[in-house]
């Protein structure tokens, strides 16, 4: 009997750790399903359907400022709802709005009567026809796009709040950070699987594959997740160490019916719109503001940036040029959830000052991006790493943001703050992508009469939307610093 305990008791300690994997692999499908469309809308889609950089950008700006609206939602929705169920109905709409694109050129060759993918491309660039294409195709997958951001706008703040349930304060930045490296992983993965698909059974197929495995996913959370205090997989070793930020002393926690810790831990309930009467809340909603869109343009932009280059996503230089780029990301961000762990446990400092010294020192990361573009004339390597490392900048400092909320708020706010801040993310996210479409398309028709810093035409556009990466992170810094100058938690 006792061997049986000592047996349970070893698989249990962990748990929170494959909980914790599960968050990881939500957000690398998560991020995959959204790479599809960067990844095969230039070399493969804007064929077929006769796109410009302008119709690219209104897409992926028009997603950004749905994400926006729906993340307000989507984080009371997963606080009402509960982790289990509110992930599970996240990942089931966003898998099949990811699926749902696949049938965006059978819907506009239904529409235009044409009858075959070869009739459709042999249509001519600038007739009535094609730009009719156009439109139709712009808009069929806006309308997926919609499906799309609807799901997954549940997904950080749903990740963010069972990483507060299952891990004290000084181990979620790194918690945080290994379950958002899957934002990275699924972009490291997405170049060498999306193009291949595309190129061997077309774009169509990319989109099913991919969506198809987050309904995977959901059946795996259904049956595996549980809040701690009720999962049979946590013993109550494990949980002590997970609620060892309660404020009772040890002698009277052990008194208490986990059950009845976890309640009076969630106790405080705040109401959605006194949220934004904190200054805590504005503080994340201004590290979310000025950052997201970066990461968001990377994400996006970054296929297309080396397609013009000469490196399209089609060829081996291409993907292993993305593949890298995103490996510097996932390799380099994880460290961004550790060093506030190292700071609490190794330096004595408490979570939210190592969190901020943390966050200060990673928001240097991007200030690199500016020399991207002028050095992409010596070698496209250059730009590969720059931008890898300013992704990777933007990952640890994710990381550490999501975190301070756990810092400041109950757990029972943790999902609607999160949301909070990724609306006003997303919005950021809507104007760089809407920008960049137009810029893009703009700098081209001037050629060299379009500069900026010594560079013309559209390689311009490129180097405006850098210099703005590079100092936003900084900015936001110290408007969060101003706002929130110490670890001030919310109590009423």
């Amino acid at each position: 009997m006792s061997n049986n305990l000592t047996t349970q008791q070893k698989l249990a300690t962990n748990w929170r750790w494959w909980i914790c994997s599960l968050l990881f692999l939500a957000t690398t499908i998560n991020y995959l399903d959204r790479q599809v469309l960067s990844l095969t809308w230039k070399d493969f889609i804007a064929v077929d359907f006769h796109w410009t950089d302008a119709d690219y950008g209104m897409i992926t700006a028009t997603f950004s400022i749905f994400y926006a609206i729906i993340s307000l939602f989507a984080g009371k929705f997963i606080d009402s709802m509960g982790t289990k169920k509110g992930y599970i109905w996240a990942i089931i709409i966003w898998s099949l709005g990811a699926c749902l694109h696949a049938g965006c050129g059978w819907v506009t060759m239904h529409i235009e009567n044409i009858g075959s993918i070869e009739e459709l491309r042999a249509v001519e660039a600038g007739t009535k026809l094609a730009l009719s294409i156009s439109t139709i195709s712009v808009w069929l997958f806006l309308a997926c796009r919609m499906i799309l951001a609807t799901g997954e706008a549940g997904n950080f703040p749903a990740a963010i709040k069972v990483t507060a349930e299952y891990f004290p304060k000084k181990d979620r930045a790194f918690a945080t950070s290994i379950f958002n490296a899957g934002a990275s992983v699924g972009a490291l993965a997405a170049p060498l699987t999306i193009p291949v698909l595309a190129n061997a059974m077309g774009w169509e197929m990319a989109f099913i594959i991919i969506g198809a495995v987050g309904f995977v996913w959901a059946i795996l959370w259904a049956v595996f997740y549980n809040k701690p205090s009720e999962s049979k997989f946590v013993s109550l070793s494990e949980l002590d160490y997970i609620q060892q930020d309660n404020n009772a002393p040890i002698e009277q926690v052990d008194a208490v019916p986990s059950s009845d810790r976890e309640q009076a831990n969630d106790a405080l309930k705040i109401p959605f719109i006194k949220c934004f009467t904190y200054r805590q809340t504005w503080a994340f909603i201004v590290g979310k503001l000025l950052t997201d869109g970066v990461w968001w343009f990377l994400l996006f932009w970054a296929p297309a940036y080396f397609s013009e280059l000469g490196y399209p996503t089609t060829t081996f230089m291409g993907q292993i040029l993305i593949f890298i780029l995103y490996a510097i990301v996932t390799f380099v961000s994880i460290g961004g959830g550790y060093l506030p762990k190292f700071f609490v446990e190794k330096k004595g400092m408490e979570p939210y000052s190592g969190r901020m010294l943390a966050m200060l020192i990673f928001a240097f990361f991007p200030i690199f991006a500016m020399f991207a573009q002028p050095l992409a004339d010596i070698s496209v390597w250059w730009p590969c790493i720059i931008i890898g490392l300013a992704g990777a900048g933007h990952q640890a400092w994710s990381a550490n943001l999501y975190s301070t909320i756990g810092d400041m708020f109950p757990k029972s706010a943790i999902a609607s703050i999160t949301g909070i801040g990724t609306m006003f993310g997303g919005l950021c996210s809507f104007f760089i992508n809407l920008g960049c479409g137009n810029l893009f398309t703009y700098a081209e028709q001037q050629g060299s009469a379009f500069t900026f810093f010594g560079v013309e035409g559209k390689p311009a556009g490129y180097m405006m939307i850098f210099c703005y990466c590079a100092v936003a992170y900084l900015l936001a810094w110290f408007i969060m610093k101003a706002l929130v100058p110490k670890y001030k938690p919310i109590k009423e």
